[in-house]
């Protein structure tokens, strides 16, 4: 289930970092969330954490 939540949320992510880009709005905050969304996926997949 929160692996699901997970994918969603970087599709999300990544879906707006893509128009933000395109349509020059809000890029810098929503490639500032997807750095930080991608670093929190990396240390979860490193520290080998299950969820709770």
């Amino acid at each position: 289930m929160s692996n699901l939540l997970l994918i969603i949320i970087v599709l999300v992510l990544l879906g707006g970092w893509g128009g933000g880009m395109a349509l020059n709005v809000g890029g810098g905050l929503i490639h500032l969330l997807l750095v930080i969304a991608v670093i929190v996926v990396l240390v979860r997949v490193i520290s080998g954490r299950r969820a709770i």
